[in-house]
């Protein structure tokens, strides 16, 4: 027997559905939005539709916007010989942050994971090649998460992108700002080892 009538409950397993929202949290956001004026809910409702309708693939390069072309793309003080591979429009948020590239990117929609039935052909690195092709890129830097399915996928890039003349790099990984050496892992000691500059 469940501790909420219908409604409640059915709300909660929605909110549930989320990344990183459990069972309690789910129940608050749920009486949160019964605590909603009416027209409060329905803007909140409205905002879902109006965004899950009009939010789609940018037709360059694969990032979240609302119109054909995002504004980074649409951008025409960005640097285009320059693009930057990432797995999800959340690491171009990430990288924009930081306002010192400005360069174009490019969405994969993933990794190549077998384990979760991802393989290459259901990212857009066929799109990828073919903005690599037009002769206008320098460098493609790859910026996919450290992880076995990052650096499986990175490989798979560059390997289809070096023939072309065209030069691949890999964003350092090592240390963070802040951190201990005697607590940080050999990969990531090693990362940090090759991603030296100089000072």
């Amino acid at each position: 027997m469940s501790l909420y009538i219908e409604p409640i409950e059915r709300l909660s397993e929605q909110f549930r559905r989320l990344p990183g929202v459990g069972k309690k949290s789910a129940v608050r956001m749920a009486f949160a939005v019964l605590e909603l004026s009416s027209d409060d809910a329905k803007a909140f409702a409205d905002a879902i539709i109006d965004a899950k309708s009009s939010v789609h693939m940018c037709s360059v390069c694969g990032n979240m916007t609302d119109g054909d072309v995002c504004a980074i793309c649409a951008d025409e003080e960005r640097d285009r010989s320059v693009i930057c591979v990432v797995e999800d429009s959340r690491d171009v948020v990430a990288l924009e942050r930081v306002r010192e590239y400005n360069g174009l990117y490019h969405v994969l929609g993933g990794v190549i994971s077998p384990m979760a039935g991802k393989s290459p052909s259901d990212l857009t690195i066929d799109m990828l090649l073919r903005r690599v092709a037009d002769g206008t890129v320098r460098e493609v830097i790859i910026a996919t998460n450290p992880n076995v399915e990052g650096e499986t996928t990175a490989m798979y890039i560059s390997k289809l992108i070096t023939p072309l003349g065209v030069k691949t790099s890999r964003l350092a990984y090592g240390i963070p700002v802040g951190g201990d050496l005697e607590y940080a892992d050999e990969v990531t000691l090693n990362r940090a080892l090759e991603g030296r500059r100089e000072i």
